[in-house]
């Protein structure tokens, strides 16, 4: 199936994010693809290429262009180096403590912190900005964001177990990231081919955070409002990706971080029409059509959902069509193609 391809224009992207007027098309947005999804999408062996090389990026973006996106969503993960896992012969996973590399204060002075200079790989950044044809931009940010880097280093229990025993030190570890991530986005901000900045950061489950809301309030919320300070004073908006129940601490994400958009939503939690109704005026919702339904949905009742959600979500304008999460491996590329199609056909 072929999609809508036009000639990209970030400005729609940009209307829907910062509710600044009506885009002239449904703008689309995603997280992130897997690369078996992009391999399959594109007919190339992404999966085996290697991000040091420019046909690498030249297929990622290809790949969002070619489906009728205006932005490329991107990101890359701190130069911070974790343990290989130690995976169960035939998982796909990966366990919470698997790559726990900080117990101590012994262990935090001798971990090899990069510098606030060189916090990640800018040059992949500057490779994809190569390849973007006039009208394309950059939606950018650091891969996985401080709460989740920290349960990284710290072990979702280590962490547990550390903010009774050594809140001290999980105050540093969250520090010391977060200082990392704030380098990494005053950089990516002053680069023109970004359009808008964004994290991704996962702090919750189906019915609650991980941590109580009164430590992401002290630990990581904080970083969150520099972000979106950040880019907001390069006058552009700041998108926040995370899963998982929020509903207790969106007030403090929304009016206290002050962020633009908000990306992941779960039916079971929050459909993102009940997100928009509630919080739509000062937040933009982006995506939210379920996974599992763009996976496994016949035909007929995939397309009447999706034109359920346009219908629901994009009446001002405010929004833009995707996943609740993210194109995986098991999506048939088709049924995401037919999405969009529909969604541009209903919205036109």
């Amino acid at each position: 199936m072929n999609t809508t391809r036009s000639e990209p224009n970030y400005e729609n992207f940009l209307k829907a994010v910062t509710r600044s007027g009506r885009p002239e098309r449904l703008p689309f947005y995603e997280h992130l693809a897997s690369p078996g999804f992009v391999a399959r999408r594109t007919g190339t062996p992404f999966e085996s290429m290697s991000p040091d090389s420019l046909d690498y990026w030249r297929v990622y973006v290809d790949f969002w262009l070619g489906m009728g996106f205006d932005v490329v969503p991107m990101e890359v993960g701190l130069n911070c180096p974790l343990p290989e896992p130690h995976r169960t012969p035939g998982s796909v996973s990966q366990g919470s403590e698997e790559r726990i590399c900080i117990r101590s204060w012994e262990d935090y002075e001798r971990y090899p912190w990069p510098s606030e200079e060189a916090p990640i790989a800018f040059r992949y950044f500057e490779m994809a900005a190569e390849l973007l044809p006039e009208g394309a931009r950059i939606v950018g940010g650091v891969g996985a964001g401080p709460y989740e880097w920290s349960t990284y280093m710290l072990g979702v229990v280590g962490m547990s177990l550390l903010l009774f025993d050594q809140p001290d030190l999980v105050e540093e570890v969250c520090r010391r990231i977060g200082s990392l991530h704030l380098a990494a986005l005053r950089q990516l901000a002053q680069m023109d081919a970004i359009c808008a900045l964004r994290q991704g950061d996962d702090l919750g489950f189906k019915t609650s955070t991980f941590l109580k809301p009164d430590d992401l309030r002290r630990l990581i919320f904080p970083i969150y409002r520099e972000m979106a300070a950040i880019a907001h004073a390069a006058g552009k908006p700041f998108v926040l990706h995370s899963c998982g129940n929020l509903n207790e601490v969106y007030p403090d994400i929304i009016d206290g971080c002050k962020i633009d958009a908000k990306h992941s939503f779960e039916e079971v939690i929050l459909p993102v029409e009940e997100f928009k109704r509630l919080y739509g005026d000062r937040c933009t919702p982006l995506g939210g059509l379920d996974v599992d339904m763009i996976c496994r949905a016949p035909r007929d009742e995939l397309l009447a959902y999706t034109r359920r959600k346009v219908e629901q979500c994009y009446g001002d304008g405010w929004w833009a069509l995707g996943t609740g999460n993210s194109l995986t491996d098991y999506m048939p590329v088709e049924n995401f193609l037919m999405v969009l199609e529909e969604g541009r056909r209903v919205a036109a």
